[in-house]
């Protein structure tokens, strides 16, 4: 197997996590399987950077003296907001050339000034995707999923997302085993699939201002089981079935059933990964009433079905520990 070099793109202001998260994740995969790997970083003059949060980071090389990487990976943080033009013309002349071009978080705005993401759909954190959309229009942003593989072009979202898709990019290259062994190293226990939300429900919805529409929220959150229909909704906020529906979307930014089914999907998914509970009953508990009802959520939504999804992704039996 021939060894893939990963250039890491360094520059002051960048999220320090946004390089170590996917970095530790490549060294793990080539101490797991030696000579896989080739990691390397990079600032423009060879010079140190200075994260985010202070943290100063010296790079192997400038990266006018770096090898043409296999995987090229440019991260986010503060520092995308006033980019230094001479790293986007070295993107933009050396970015084309990576068999992979990767991007964490607010990276994607680098990759999109260079002009690398035209034509491909792309994710960034949640807070900066309307930006992105709105300075490169020739970009299709999608701000929920984790991440998104389009061909060659791997983005994700905000810091820890981009080591789900390092986790990813490892299992494509050397099996499911060795990610789902440096998962476990790194104490990662779900590999989360890419397009999984950036934000749960709850975190997804805003909180509805007045009160009968909270406790609706909350009443959802805990009785996923139950009839969560518009018309018992309603009743619960005392509202007629119409009315609340308009309040539910105008104070929430989403429609009643499509917040029910988010929970729903969140709870059983919690269900799967968390309990050896069998798949019946996960689908009575989730609200869906039968197991076909939850499979096709869960085909439609994550792209796997409920027996699938716990395999790839409940964690493994911790071992006794030996005793002392």
């Amino acid at each position: 197997m021939a060894q893939r070099t990963v250039l890491f793109v360094l520059f002051d202001g960048m999220q320090s996590l946004d390089v170590t998260g996917p970095l530790e994740v490549f060294a793990g995969a080539e101490q797991h399987t030696p000579g896989t790997y080739r990691i390397r970083t990079a600032s423009l003059d060879g010079a140190p950077v200075r994260t985010s949060s202070g943290l100063t980071v010296v790079p192997d090389e400038s990266l006018a003296r770096a090898d043409a990487p296999h995987t090229l990976l440019v991260p986010g943080g503060r520092g995308t907001r006033s980019p230094d033009p001479r790293l986007t013309a070295w993107l933009r002349e050396h970015g084309p050339a990576a068999e992979r071009l990767v991007s964490v978080c607010t990276g994607a705005i680098r990759l999109a000034e260079a002009g690398l993401l035209d034509g491909r759909r792309v994710t960034t954190h949640w807070a900066y995707s309307d930006k992105l959309a709105r300075d490169h229009p020739a970009v299709d942003v999608d701000p929920d999923p984790i991440y998104i593989r389009d061909g060659q072009v791997s983005t994700s979202a905000g810091v820890t997302s981009g080591i789900d898709l390092a986790l990813a990019l490892v299992e494509e290259d050397l099996g499911r085993d060795t990610a789902l062994s440096v998962a476990r190293h790194l104490v990662v226990f779900l590999r989360r699939p890419g397009n999984q939300a950036q934000f749960s429900a709850q975190l997804a919805a805003q909180t509805a201002q007045r009160e009968p529409l909270r406790e609706v929220q909350q009443w959802i959150t805990e009785h996923p089981a139950d009839d969560l229909s518009v018309e018992t909704l309603a009743a619960r906020a005392r509202l007629s079935p119409r009315h609340f529906a308009r309040a539910f979307q105008a104070e929430t930014g989403m429609t009643p059933g499509r917040y029910v089914d988010r929970v729903r999907l969140e709870h059983a998914r919690r269900l799967l990964e968390d309990t050896s509970d069998g798949i019946e009953e996960i689908s009575r508990a989730g609200g869906y009433g039968t197991p076909e009802a939850m499979r096709r959520a869960f085909v439609r939504t994550l792209g796997a079905a409920p027996a699938e999804y716990r395999r790839r992704f409940r964690p493994a039996p911790a071992h006794s520990a030996p005793a002392r």
